[in-house]
């Protein structure tokens, strides 16, 4: 397993545990609130990417990568297309218990 391999394992275990930067950490918890609660979103949801070094368009762009990923997975989920080979496995289970 290389480094890589080690750190997408620890991400994917449990990423609040994982060695990643505190603006990767604060993408992944804005990520995992507009997945889980869009509606509970509000504009203080912006000052932990702001407080990181994100400027607006940045913000954007995360955004829209996260609803992107969100439709995608809806439209597969509604069209019965099975998960990729990699989430089936033991390790790739944690991150749905995380969201």
């Amino acid at each position: 397993m290389t480094q890589d391999e080690a750190l997408l394992e620890a991400v994917k275990s449990n990423y609040r545990k994982a060695p990643i930067s505190t603006a990767e950490r604060a993408i992944l918890d804005f990520a995992v609130k507009l997945t889980n609660r869009p509606n509970q979103m509000a504009r203080t949801d912006l000052q932990p990417l702001t407080e990181q070094g994100f400027d607006d368009t940045a913000i954007l762009e995360i955004v829209q990568i996260v609803g992107f990923f969100n439709y995608i997975n809806r439209v597969a989920d509604a069209l019965g297309v099975d998960p990729e080979p990699e989430w089936a496995q033991p390790g790739g289970e944690g991150i749905k218990n995380q969201i």
